[in-house]
This record gives C-alpha cells, sequence and structure tokens, in this order.
C-alpha cells in the first residue's frame, strides 16, 4: 500500500510535466498540417471561392454536368489551381479544369488535367492518401470574376480541386479537417477512417486526448480525495478487478468506435479516460457517489 500511496503522489506532483508530452504530439502532427489544404466537401454544382489565396481542397463527384467554381477579387492575388483524382480502383484520370477570366469575354487562361494530361502520382501525409495529379497553374491575376469549370468525359468522375497556396490552419480550421476527413476517407477514398491512425495527425490526436483525459482524471481525483476525506468519496481506490477489467474494455470500445467513424475527440478522451480509471482502480462516478466496491479499501 504505501508503495502505492508513493506511486500516486509522483503521478499528482508530475502532472503538469505530462503537458510537454502533448506539445511534442502537436509538433508530430505539424508537417502534415503545414503541408495539407483546408478540406471542403461539395455537393452544389456552383461553389463561390472566399479568400482565393488560402489554400483550400474542395472534394467532389460530377454528377452529369460540368462544375463551376467563382472567384470574385476586387484586388489583384495570387492564383493558385491544381486538379486530383483519387488513385483508387475504377477511378478515370479525365478530369479537365479550365481557368477562365471574365465570363463575358470567355479568356481561357489554363485548362489542366484531361484523358492526355501527365498525371502523376501524389502521396498527401496529412490525409495519408494517394492521388494522381495532373498539372498546376500559377499566375498573378489581376481584380476581377473568374471561373474554374471542371469536367470529365462522361461528367461521373471524382475529383479533388485545391485552389490556393497560403496554407493557414487554426484551430477552427483543425476541427473541421477532424469533421471531414472520415467523410473524405470513407466517401472519396472508400476506405475505412481507420487508416487515419496512419497519419500524425491522428494519432497525435489519440496521444493529445489520452494525456488531457489522464490529467483530467488526476486533478479530479486529487479534489475528490481532498474534499471526500475519512468518507468514501475520498477513497484511493474504489472499483474491484472486476471492474477495472470493465473499463479497459469500455476503453477499447471507445477509442474502436471513435477511429472507425467520425474520430470525435470526445470520443477518444473518454476511452482514455476509462483506461486510466482501470490503472488507478479508481471511478470517478462512484467517488461522486461515494460507492466502493474495491475489497482493499
Amino acid at each position: 500500500m504505501a508503495k502505492r500511496q508513493a506511486f500516486e503522489i509522483n503521478m499528482i506532483k508530475n502532472k503538469y510535466k505530462i503537458l510537454p508530452l502533448a506539445i511534442i504530439s502537436l509538433f508530430l502532427m505539424m508537417p502534415a498540417i503545414a503541408s495539407a489544404h483546408q478540406p471542403r466537401l461539395t455537393q452544389s454544382r456552383q461553389t463561390l471561392v472566399p479568400e482565393p489565396e488560402i489554400s483550400k481542397a474542395y472534394y467532389a463527384k460530377l454528377v452529369g454536368e460540368p462544375d463551376t467554381y467563382i472567384i470574385e477579387s476586387t484586388t489583384p492575388f495570387d492564383l493558385y489551381v491544381n486538379v486530383l483524382v483519387p488513385d483508387i480502383a475504377g477511378q478515370k484520370k479525365d478530369v479537365s479544369v479550365a481557368v477562365i477570366k471574365d465570363e463575358e469575354t470567355d479568356t481561357t487562361l489554363a485548362v489542366l488535367g484531361g484523358v492526355n494530361a501527365d498525371w502523376k502520382q501524389f502521396y498527401e501525409p496529412f490525409g495519408v492518401s494517394t492521388y494522381w495529379r495532373g498539372l498546376q497553374y500559377k499566375a498573378r491575376a489581376e481584380a476581377g470574376r473568374y471561373e474554374i469549370r471542371v469536367w470529365s468525359s462522361n461528367n461521373d468522375s471524382k475529383y479533388s480541386l485545391a485552389i490556393g497556396e497560403g496554407e493557414v490552419f487554426d484551430a477552427g480550421e483543425i476541427l473541421n479537417a477532424l469533421r471531414l476527413v472520415p467523410q473524405i476517407k470513407s466517401g472519396f477514398f472508400e476506405e475505412s477512417p481507420i487508416s487515419f491512425i496512419k497519419s500524425p495527425f491522428g494519432y497525435g490526436l489519440i496521444i493529445i486526448m489520452y494525456i488531457l483525459a489522464g490529467i483530467a482524471l488526476i486533478i479530479y481525483r486529487t479534489i475528490m480525495k481532498r474534499v471526500g476525506k475519512n468518507t468514501p468519496r475520498g477513497n484511493a481506490k474504489n472499483i474491484s478487478a472486476g471492474e477495472r477489467l470493465l473499463r479497459v474494455g469500455i476503453g477499447i470500445v471507445l477509442l474502436l468506435w471513435a477511429i472507425t467513424t467520425s474520430w470525435n475527440p470526445l470520443l477518444i478522451f473518454l476511452s482514455g479516460f476509462a483506461f486510466f480509471e482501470a490503472l488507478f482502480s479508481w471511478c470517478g462516478l462512484y467517488a461522486a457517489l461515494g460507492k466502493n466496491t474495491c475489497p482493499t479499501e
């Protein structure tokens, strides 16, 4: 028991030293984030592109007619356009893109892709996905209206249209990427979202959520031991060996649920919390209720 208490005291004293691990995990994620476009799923046949210099990747499938992306700018800007198709079975490399200045004069600045294009294989580390990439168009564009038209031989192909080169990934965009990447994995690449675990962003998210879960449990447990001193709420351990195994099972189920579906950070956090409850033989809910199933207490 003395060794156990010494271990717990040491964990409490060093809870804030765990934070550097979260920072290290963020650095592991940075190379993938820095090379990524802000993902967007589009179903509309006409899409307005805000802030055209900010890098965005539009994922879509043609459904019988061309798709159009519209840029309207009152000032000159750096225009970048690139077309990609997923490297999956049955996908044709026949997607074409026309960059057009001023729909009234219909001036075509460039045509990218198409069946005769020199498509090159491209690996994207953020989503750990492989594409075929066509030529890129880059120019200093004058103020005005631009249309980017996308079509294929039968207008039934999947494509990803990259617009802009300015890499900007704030907290909101990171959360948006977490929401969209599983959908892109399943709907666009036709693979399980679990493959995202190979990405630094995927396994980095698990590490960070588990670290936060461990810190939260240690802080909550410390508070309960102080406010519930000399009562069942303040017990150092309150669950039996069987319930520890149950929490391990809950943690595994929650983690698998998260990484095979939505990669919801809350599910991953709760999974980590369940694992730490098993490690400490302590349940936060039981502590709040004053319940104890541990035979040693």
